[in-house]
């Protein structure tokens, strides 16, 4: 009898609380393998292990390179790394950040849905942005469940809102119902026969996920998008196949349409700090210019970028109310 055996769970901000919760609702002798992915900074040791042993009635242990999986055991990404499973073996990659996250969610998704098929359960708790969302739907493709926290119950429901833009997840629960639902959905025998397709395009994000010398540009269905990466400022490809696409630059960098815009909204903000500076400047030097030669020239140069200077200032105040 072959049951799912493979639990991947993405979080970001809000994930502590929730992870937490799961934790402490998954039985002793779990029948399943859990990996985690919180978003977290690349350089700073993680306590989440330490966090979520406190919690949970399973062994939990930070992530290492090579690892066999063992079932009724937690497994939680490192700093700075990717967490990848290939075959039943743990695999921590130094791959292109992905919705500018290292370690990030689609990466562990991907990798579970190419490694485990329809034994693997996806499940995404809080967090802002979409990262997991991509990764989700390509779980639910191979035959996998998806899972999402109650948004209701999310300190930030946007990481389960997008999951649900892109496809309905199998099972919406809150954190605290999370871990009973996950040991009911590990009992059940998977039907018979199930033969599904792999998308050559899921080989490709999982293999430059894991570094292998492949570029973005000859994935199957890559298109050129018109965008610049964030990261590296190459040009992205739009990566298609789903409701909601994907983008993609040569080296790997990853982005959700979410992801892009805010970063274009930090670009935005950047650009127009760095003109009101130079305004300000050529306001204040043709004032000091003024006082020295002939004045009316002067002035009128200053007035012009004060002027200017103040609809950038406009601006600015325009983008800092928009909502995330």
């Amino acid at each position: 009898m072959t049951c799912r055996d493979v639990i991947a769970v993405g979080a970001s901000a809000g994930g502590v609380e929730a992870l937490r919760a799961l934790a402490q609702g998954l039985p002793a002798g779990l029948p399943a393998a859990v990996l985690v992915v919180l978003h977290m900074p690349r350089e700073a040791p993680s306590a989440l292990p330490a966090i979520l042993s406190r919690h949970c009635a399973l062994p939990v242990v930070a992530a290492a390179d090579g690892e066999q999986i063992t079932p009724g055991r937690v497994y939680v990404a490192r700093p700075g790394h990717h967490l990848l499973l290939l075959g039943g073996r743990l695999r921590l990659s130094h791959g292109p950040s992905e919705n500018g996250h290292r370690p990030a969610v689609d990466p562990l998704f991907r990798s579970v849905a190419r490694s485990a098929g329809p034994r693997a359960i996806g499940v995404v708790l809080s967090g802002s942005q979409a990262d997991g969302a991509s990764g989700a739907v390509d779980i639910a493709r191979r035959g996998g469940l998806t899972v999402i926290q109650d948004p209701a119950d999310a300190l930030y429901p946007s990481m389960p809102m997008a999951v649900s833009a892109r496809r309905a997840p199998d099972h919406v629960a809150t954190a605290a119902e999370m871990g009973g639902l996950l040991a009911k959905l590990t009992s059940v025998p998977l039907p018979e026969g199930l033969d599904l397709h792999m998308d050559p395009r899921l080989e490709d994000e999982v293999a430059i996920s894991d570094v292998e010398a492949r570029t973005t540009d000859r994935t199957p269905g890559a298109t050129p998008a018109g965008f610049g990466c964030p990261d590296c400022g190459g040009n992205l490809f739009e990566l298609g196949g789903e409701p909601i696409p994907h983008f993609r630059c040569r080296v790997g960098h990853a982005w959700s349409p979410e992801s892009l815009l805010a970063e274009q909204a930090v670009a935005t903000e950047g650009a127009l700090w760095t003109a009101l500076r130079a305004l300000e400047e050529k306001a204040a030097l043709s004032r000091r210019m003024a006082g020295r030669t002939s004045a009316d020239g002067y002035r009128r140069t200053a007035d012009d970028a004060d002027h200017a200077a103040a609809l950038i200032r406009q601006l600015i105040d325009r983008i800092a109310d928009q909502p995330s």
